[in-house]
């Protein structure tokens, strides 16, 4: 089934654009597909929040565990926020890759932070020998999980759109199937980074709203996701009431709560 997804999920990248938004857990992925998305993707950050964890402080099992019940909730190809692959070393993050593409996901994509702010990016060299060592255990594995390969510089305190530009294209020549900076938010650069990589599919994160799909697919924009931002919507919410209640006795704000009979339909099995 896996090899199947993926091929739908690289028939989605040919032409187009298309949203691939991003559950948090295996409710948030049911009710997506539900409304009809065609793809979704993890969210790294939503996770390990929903854990009661900072973005990048989970563990390896615990993300492989999390691609596995992602992926078996919904018939839809499920693309995985790798982060950085859990490891530093080439040959380690091929191993991992390998580990994570047998969990039934679609896609994956790995990143080139550190998580070191002094030097928040891995080197040029190493950075691409990653991406490579991702194609070889992908190509190895045979399923057909397509490769998204991240730049990191806007995020990570490094916008740089001509180093952006120069890694990109560098991953994409390594054999990255789809190319993503996330943290872009001008029209212009993001034309820039399309036109950098093509014929190559770019993903843009949309965090808030500062675009629309109709405008990102008239630059070219292949793939859209919304990173934690649906996570952190629903924590809003949560926060809202919550406090409320703490703060004043009150309990107005969960009078916008959806119906639990909604929730209970949403969640039937024959």
């Amino acid at each position: 089934m896996s090899s199947k997804l993926a091929h739908r999920f690289h028939d989605l990248h040919r032409s187009g654009c298309f949203v691939s938004p991003n559950p948090w857990n295996v409710g948030s992925a049911i009710i997506l597909a539900q409304l009809g998305f065609k793809a979704l993707a993890t969210t790294s950050s939503g996770f390990a929040w929903s854990i009661g964890r900072r973005d990048n402080h989970i563990t390896l099992d615990e993300s492989l565990g999390h691609l596995r019940a992602m992926s078996a909730s919904v018939d839809l190809p499920v693309s995985a926020d790798f982060e950085g692959g859990f490891a530093t070393e080439p040959e380690d993050v091929g191993t991992n890759v390998t580990r994570a593409a047998a969990t039934g996901i679609a896609g994956l994509s790995i990143e080139d932070s550190t998580g070191d702010t002094t030097r928040p990016l891995f080197d040029f060299t190493l950075a691409v020998e990653r991406i490579s060592a991702a194609r070889r255990a992908l190509d190895h594995e045979g399923s057909g999980v397509l490769l998204t390969a991240r730049s990191e510089g806007f995020v990570a305190g490094r916008p740089d759109l001509r180093e952006t530009a120069r890694r990109l294209t560098a991953y994409a020549e390594a054999g990255a199937d789809c190319l993503f900076a996330p943290g872009l938010r001008s029209m212009s650069d993001i034309t820039d980074i399309v036109k950098a990589v093509a014929p190559k599919p770019v993903n843009v994160l949309v965090g808030s709203d500062f675009t629309t799909l109709a405008a990102l697919a008239d630059v070219g924009v292949r793939r859209i996701s919304v990173g934690g931002a649906l996570a952190r919507t629903a924590w809003a919410g949560f926060l809202r009431a919550a406090a409320e209640i703490a703060e004043h006795g009150t309990f107005t704000g969960l009078t916008s709560a959806t119906p639990s009979a909604e929730l209970e339909r949403a969640f039937a099995r024959e």
